[in-house]
């Protein structure tokens, strides 16, 4: 098939290839993604609906249907997709991840310090699972374990700026302030908006 000119013609060309074959969960799903790049939710939702009956082990359409609950702010919705999406399919990292960042949202430090491990497990270059564990041990005032954890982080993605602001935060913790320095300014380098609060006390220590 011809590839598509744009966003629609996509669409229309996903549409077209359930005419002649209903039961393709992927199809659905490519077509649901789509949709979703044009926030048609509702028709979205339908399609990973239909995706995930012609297709049960399709865990990535329960992790859409559990980013489109995040979206309107149901955190429990969006929780229990991504459970499901770890049962369609063993040792489904993203899923583990994303189970790990609702928890964590939700206060429940230790339940996301064990999601995220386990999405860590599944999938060692996994840098976002990495940076919200560090969150998690900060939380938890295990700042050395954050450290480490945002460490591996940039070596996968040595600009990751996520990373870079958690150790400037993880280092004034620990008053190791040349190393909180750098890591600060790195993050605000690669485009990171660090904390007003944050800045001041490393400026403090420059």
């Amino acid at each position: 098939m011809e590839k598509a000119k744009n966003a629609d013609e996509y669409i229309n060309q996903q549409r077209a290839l359930l005419i002649s074959n209903a039961e393709c969960g992927t199809t659905r799903y490519n077509l649901a993604v789509a949709l979703l790049g044009q926030k048609k939710y509702d028709e979205a939702e339908k399609e990973l609906h239909e995706a995930i009956r012609c297709s049960p082990s399709l865990a990535e359409a329960y992790v859409q249907l559990g980013g489109i609950r995040l979206q309107s702010g149901d955190l429990d919705g969006c929780l229990e997709y991504n459970k499901l999406a770890t049962k369609s399919r063993a040792g489904f990292s993203e899923g583990y991840g994303n189970i790990g960042f609702v928890e964590l949202q939700k206060g429940n430090i230790d339940d996301a310090i064990r999601n995220l491990q386990k999405a860590i497990v599944y999938n060692t270059n996994f840098v976002q699972a990495y940076t919200t564990l560090a969150n998690a041990y900060l939380m938890k005032g295990l700042v050395d374990e954050s450290i480490q954890a945002n460490l591996k982080a940039l070596k996968l993605e040595p600009d990751f700026a996520v990373a870079h602001n958690n150790l400037a935060i993880g280092y004034l913790e620990k008053k190791e302030y040349a190393k909180a320095i750098e890591h600060c300014d790195k993050a605000v380098q690669v485009g990171y908006v660090v904390a007003p609060e944050i800045l001041n006390e490393i400026n403090d220590h420059r």
